[in-house]
C-alpha cells in the first residue's frame, strides 16, 4: 500500500520539527521544505531511512513550491516572519507566500492544506504583521476554500523564542522589563498614598505548548471535519507580562528587578533596536503587544480537537533551569 505524503514548508523550524515527528510517527511520508536544506539534517532520524526528506523550497517561488507539492495529499504551511529584514517583508511571506501555496496545492489536487496563523489576524490592526497575518488567511481560504487554519498564541518549549528570549535576557541583564498600559498610578488607601507601578501587569498571553500544536496540526490535516475551519489555540492558563517575567525569574533561578516601562519607552526603544541584525523588539511588535494575546472565544480550539492543553508550569521550569547559575 502506498504511504500518504505530506509537504510541510517550514519543517526545520521550531514547530516545524515538531510537525515532521508528528507527521512521520504516524508512518506519512515527509517533504521538508525550507529555504536551506542544511538545516533539515537534524530532520531525517525522526523517521525510517527515507522516510523524512528535506528539500530546498522558498514559498516566494512558485515553480519550487509546485515542485515541493506534486504527488503530496496534504501541504502545512507553517512559513513565518517576526520581523521585517531585507525582502524578507511580512506582505511577503505571509500574504503572497501563504497565497502561493495555497494556489500550488489546489493545482496539484492536494486533498489538504493546514495554514499557520496567528492569534491577533486582523486586517484593521495597526500592526503590518497582524494586518498580514489576516490578508494571509484570506488569500488562502480564496484559493483552497477547505484549507483549516490555525491560529496559536505565543508558543512555548524547549527551544522556543519565548520564554527562552527573557531567560537569556536575565542572564545578562539586572532587570526584566514589563510593558505597561496603566501603570504609575498614584494610589490612595488608608495608610497613605502610594504608586502602582505595574497597572494590570502588561499585555495578556496565553502560551500553547508546541507540542499540542503540532497534534492540533496533524489532527486538522487528518479529520475532514476540520475543513474550511479557523482554530484559536491557547493553553489552560493566561498570564500578564508580569507573571510571564516571574516565571522566568522563578524557573531561572535569577534573581532579577522586574521594571515596568510605559509603552511610549518601549516605542523609543524599539526604534533603535529594530536595526540590529536580529532585533530583540521593533516597533511593530510594540504596536502588537498593546493588544492581549488570547484566545477570544467563539471559534473552535483545542478541545474541539480532542486535545487537552498542557500547562506552562509542566514544561517550561525544566527547560529553564539550564539558565540558573552555576555555583
Amino acid at each position: 500500500m502506498n504511504r500518504q505524503v505530506v509537504t510541510v514548508f517550514g519543517g526545520s523550524g521550531f514547530i516545524g520539527r515538531q510537525v515532521v515527528k508528528r507527521f512521520a510517527k504516524a508512518g506519512w511520508i515527509v517533504r521538508a521544505a525550507m529555504r536551506d536544506t542544511i538545516a533539515g539534517a537534524v530532520l531525517k532520524p525522526m523517521g525510517e531511512p527515507g522516510q523524512v526528506t528535506p528539500i530546498r523550497a522558498d514559498i516566494t517561488d512558485p515553480a519550487a513550491i509546485a515542485a515541493a507539492v506534486n504527488g503530496a495529499q496534504c501541504v502545512v504551511n507553517l512559513v513565518g516572519i517576526l520581523f521585517e529584514k531585507g525582502k524578507c517583508r511580512f506582505d511577503a511571506i505571509h500574504t503572497q507566500g501563504a497565497a502561493n501555496v495555497a494556489r500550488a496545492a489546489r493545482a496539484a489536487g492536494v486533498q489538504t492544506l493546514v495554514h499557520m496563523s496567528a492569534l491577533g489576524a486582523d486586517k484593521g490592526s495597526a500592526s503590518a504583521y497582524a494586518r498580514s497575518k489576516a490578508l494571509g488567511e484570506e488569500a488562502v481560504l480564496a484559493a483552497f476554500p477547505t484549507a483549516a487554519i490555525i491560529r496559536p498564541s505565543v508558543v512555548f518549549g524547549p527551544d522556543d523564542d519565548f520564554f527562552n528570549r527573557f531567560a537569556k535576557l536575565a542572564r545578562v541583564s539586572p532587570v526584566l522589563p514589563v510593558f505597561t498600559a496603566d501603570g504609575f498610578k498614584p494610589t490612595h488607601t488608608e495608610s497613605g498614598y502610594g504608586l502602582d507601578l505595574f497597572g494590570s501587569g502588561g499585555p495578556t498571553f496565553q502560551p500553547v505548548y508546541v507540542g499540542d500544536v503540532a497534534d492540533a496540526i496533524f489532527r486538522a490535516a487528518t479529520d475532514t471535519a476540520a475543513a474550511g475551519k479557523i482554530y484559536e489555540l491557547g493553553g489552560p492558563r493566561r498570564y500578564t507580562m508580569k507573571e510571564i517575567m516571574e516565571t522566568v525569574r522563578a524557573g531561572t533561578g535569577l534573581c532579577r528587578l522586574l521594571l515596568p516601562l510605559p509603552f511610549f519607552v518601549a516605542g523609543i526603544q524599539a526604534a533603535f533596536l529594530k536595526f540590529l541584525p536580529t532585533p530583540p523588539l521593533t516597533p511593530d511588535q510594540v504596536i502588537l503587544m498593546r493588544s492581549d494575546n488570547v484566545v477570544r472565544g467563539g471559534k473552535p480550539g483545542l478541545a474541539e480537537l480532542g486535545i487537552t492543553a498542557t500547562a506552562c508550569e509542566a514544561i517550561v521550569p525544566a527547560y529553564l533551569a539550564r539558565f540558573a547559575p552555576t555555583s
